[in-house]
């Protein structure tokens, strides 16, 4: 894993109307680096952002405001730039059925990509080598299959092999083992694994399971409300977590031991309508057991913002938007 930004966000904005002619802020301010040859995982509850910012990163939803750049050059929203981006960048869906068109071979499915990029070279031969890497070996035994002929771990490999026949630099992976069998999450996520360590590839894994993480991850950013809150190696984050919303995740995840269990209150705030001062303190277990006002900082939760801040005395590149740091 190299210290180099391969993507980077710096101030993304989108906004979407509401009804009643309010404005939704699904993204309100974020910056993130997804460096080369890690695997980052985006992780936060539903609602907080996450699918949009992956759409945002993709160049699917163009930003507000704000600036992506890819491999040090800022990404454009002509026809001609973003084929070549998606190229270089490729989608992992959620779920395999629904991304596979069940009137296509694994043939068909994996040979799109190339044929709408017009790829020159053999396509059999990339589309063989495209599903051996993925795990469907040996891969002329799946030409002619149908996604239902599929179990649901192999239509997955089906998807990551349409897009690794592309040879993209970053996997951006949208849930990639929530529709799956406990029995067969593990392979995919090993599969991920391998595909970063052989292949050089990056991966951005947006979850809502800090578990996932915990088994996957070199870094972990942790999103709420539009917003990075957390961000740092993953060993660090998930043994010494500073954000209270980091640790109420952490709390039920089952990996994790000797963390009393910490239930949040309400559901995420409405995006139309963000509290002033930390958009978590109507939630947080600081500001709702009095801890806030022990420690003197309760009027800066509810009325100053704040933006990511050096967790002292923790490891290079831990942060958190926290007053209680």
């Amino acid at each position: 894993m190299s210290d180099e930004p391969l993507l980077e966000a710096r101030g993304l904005h989108v906004r979407f109307p509401a009804p009643r002619g309010a404005t939704a802020r699904a993204l309100d301010g974020v910056d993130l680096d997804v460096r080369r040859g890690e695997v980052l995982a985006l992780v936060g509850e539903s609602g907080c952002g996450k699918t949009t910012l992956a759409r945002t990163l993709l160049g699917l939803e163009r930003p507000t405001e704000g600036e992506i750049r890819f491999e040090g050059e800022p990404l454009r929203y002509d026809q001609r730039f973003l084929r070549s981006y998606r190229r270089r960048v490729q989608m992992v869906f959620q779920d395999p059925m629904g991304a596979l068109n069940p009137r296509q071979t694994v043939y068909e499915a994996v040979a799109e990509g190339l044929r709408i990029q017009r790829l020159a070279g053999d396509e059999a031969a990339r589309v063989a080598g495209a599903l051996a890497r993925s795990g469907l070996r040996p891969p002329e035994r799946f030409f002619e299959r149908y996604p239902y002929e599929l179990s649901g771990g192999q239509r997955q490999r089906v998807v990551i092999a349409g897009a690794m026949a592309l040879e993209p630099a970053l996997l951006v992976a949208d849930e990639p083992v929530s529709s799956l069998d406990a029995s067969v999450r593990g392979e995919i996520l090993a599969l991920m694994l391998e595909l970063v360590r052989e292949a050089g590839v990056t991966v951005l894994v947006v979850t809502h399971d800090l578990g996932l993480a915990w088994n996957i991850a070199d870094r972990i950013a942790v999103m709420y409300l539009g917003r990075i809150v957390e961000e740092g190696p993953a060993q660090e984050l998930l043994s010494r977590p500073r954000h209270p919303y980091t640790r109420a995740l952490l709390s039920v995840v089952p990996e994790v031991e000797g963390m009393e269990q910490q239930i949040l209150v309400g559901e995420a705030p409405d995006p139309t309508r963000i509290p002033p001062g930390c958009r978590f303190h109507p939630r947080c277990p600081l500001v709702a057991s009095g801890e806030a006002a022990r420690l003197g900082i309760e009027e800066r939760c509810r009325t100053r913002d704040l933006g990511l801040q050096e967790v002292r005395g923790a490891g290079v590149g831990h942060r958190a938007a926290c007053h209680a740091l």
